[in-house]
């Protein structure tokens, strides 16, 4: 409340007595209306004549509403009894009566109502009582405040810091300047409400408070007129990556609090602490082996965290999401907010970690392939990888089975597998050797069909036989050559036709001089032939 000069004082007992000539010379009386007219509105006041206000004083709503017989206040200014006329003014019956209303309300300290007219340079314009109030913008609210304009149209309560009487100019009534502050309140009710708190304030204590800020650090709560600071590592017992994973501003908790200082008052929070630390007890309640459910509640490259119960928190990690060899991201596998089933792999109560596992919960893979495949069997996957030595067949238990490069083809001479094979062909092939101990499996592709070096190639193949076949490869040691069926011999270099210029894919006429059902090798020759090509 700002200090009245004298000069101010004098100035406003003038006016009330001013004011109480006036009323004791013209008084305010209620009127009866006896009449509704362009020119004015006829009042009854009891007097032998009967008085009129001037239309001007009325808006256009209250004069549609205006009827006779309804009562009004006005200000018997005078009488003028040779004309016969009462001059009345409800306007300056207003004023009085707010002045009257104001006047007590700045000296009892009392709180007023005022409608937020418009803005203003340097804060808004009040309409308190029918009077015009500036409302100063350091004095809105206890924080800066930036957008004025959400104020305009709304109903504040208020404090009157400062009030100047206004002498009226001729046929006014007299007025005063006010300024008024909203801020006054909010202390006062700030200040009642420190008082209570600190009244309970200790350490140990228990209060409600309300999240007034969010910071990296922590959070910020008024308790009630005096604010306390919850940091993060006080949150919860498990890890936070930052309080707003917990808080929103407008929240309202209960807070433990940890230490006050009556001299900075400054007051450190916990939240974490409404509960036991429950890694205290976690050997206790929880054994390796033990199926656990949880809530996926975050997500890292190397693994899940999953809340077993509030404040304790697991690791899978990613090794331990699925038995494939090739692991995904983590949330390939989980969602955050997921109901999740772990077994329980270790438990360090000193570094406050606990191990989990989602794939012990599943057979391991080599384990179905034991149960589910013998030698000899036909299995269908995709190539997963390609080698210099064969490709890895991808079967749908997860587990990968190798294709070496000689068991590819009975009668081709393959350099590398990617001739045949590509990444992602879905292959059929047949088991040729297993061990999921070591978790290894050996498959074949030639096997699929029966080994024509058995029967078919000695019995279509005799030496000294011609055959017509196609340059497959051309070496330092001879001419790889394709002949009917695929099967592929060798033209050794002192057998090629030295006459003929030779290149790969094209077609030659040759003659079995070799052939080794043991080591599968076919010789040839292209001289001393008995058919010659066209």
């Amino acid at each position: 409340m700002e200090t009245q000069t004298k000069e101010e004082t004098n100035a406003l007992e003038k006016l009330y007595a001013e004011t109480l000539q006036k009323v004791e010379r013209g008084v305010i009386a209620k009127g009866r209306v006896i009449a509704v007219k362009n020119d004015g509105i006829v009042v009854d006041v009891g007097y032998k004549s009967e008085g009129m206000i001037p239309v001007s004083e009325f808006t256009a709503e209250e004069l549609s509403g205006l009827k006779e017989g309804d009562d009004i206040e006005v200000l018997v200014e005078r009488v003028n009894d040779e004309e016969g006329v009462v001059y009345l003014s409800k306007d300056k019956a207003l004023r009085i009566r707010a002045s009257e209303a104001l006047a007590a309300a700045y000296n009892n300290n009392s709180i007023v109502e005022g409608k937020v007219a418009d803005k203003t340079k340097g804060g808004l314009l009040v309409n308190v009582m029918g009077v015009k109030a500036f409302l100063p913008a350091s004095q809105i609210d206890i924080k800066a405040i930036r957008d004025l304009d959400s104020y305009i149209g709304q109903t504040l309560p208020l404090k009157i810091l400062k009030m100047t009487p206004q002498k009226g100019g001729p046929n006014q009534a007299p007025g005063m300047s006010l300024i008024v502050s909203r801020r006054a309140i909010i202390e006062e009710e700030r200040n009642k409400k420190k008082k209570e708190t600190l009244s309970v304030l200790k350490e140990g204590a228990v209060l409600k408070g309300l999240v007034k800020n969010i910071t990296d650090y922590g959070v910020f709560v008024d308790l009630g007129g005096i604010d306390g600071l919850l940091h993060i590592s006080d949150i919860s017992w498990r890890r936070v990556n930052h309080p707003s994973e917990f808080f929103s501003i407008g929240d309202e908790a209960e807070f433990i609090v940890l230490k006050y200082d009556p001299e900075t008052e400054k007051v450190t929070l916990g939240y974490k602490q409404r509960i036991p630390d429950p890694w205290l007890t976690v050997e206790e309640k929880y054994k390796p082996g033990m199926t656990l459910e949880g809530k996926v509640v975050t997500i890292a490259d190397y693994g899940v965290f999953v809340e077993i119960e509030e404040g304790l928190e697991g690791l899978v990690h990613i090794s331990e999401l699925d038995w494939t060899p090739r692991l995904k991201h983590p949330s390939k596998y989980v969602n955050a907010g997921d109901e999740i089933e772990a077994v329980v792999l270790s438990i360090n109560k000193d570094e406050r970690r606990l191990s989990l596992s989602v794939k012990q919960l599943r057979p391991k893979p080599w384990e179905l392939i034991g149960r589910h495949y013998r030698v000899g069997d036909k299995v269908t996957g995709r190539i997963k990888t390609i080698t210099d030595f064969g490709a890895f067949l991808r079967l749908p238990e997860g587990v990968d089975g190798l294709v070496h490069i000689s068991d590819l083809s009975w009668t081709k001479h393959i350099k590398h597998p990617s001739e045949v094979l590509k990444k992602g062909q879905k292959v059929d092939a047949v088991v040729l050797s297993l061990d999921p101990g070591k978790e290894r499996m050996a498959l074949g592709v030639k096997q699929l069909t029966p080994d024509p070096w058995q029967a078919e190639i000695p019995a279509k193949f005799k030496l000294g036989e011609e055959f017509s076949g196609k340059v497959l490869r051309i070496t330092d040691f001879g001419i790889f050559v394709e002949l009917e069926g695929g099967v592929e011999g060798l033209v050794y270099s002192s057998e090629v036709d030295a006459s003929r210029e030779i290149k790969e894919g094209d077609g030659i006429r040759v003659r079995i001089i070799k052939l080794n059902i043991e080591d599968r090798k076919i010789g040839l020759s292209m001289k001393n032939l008995k058919t010659h090509e066209n």
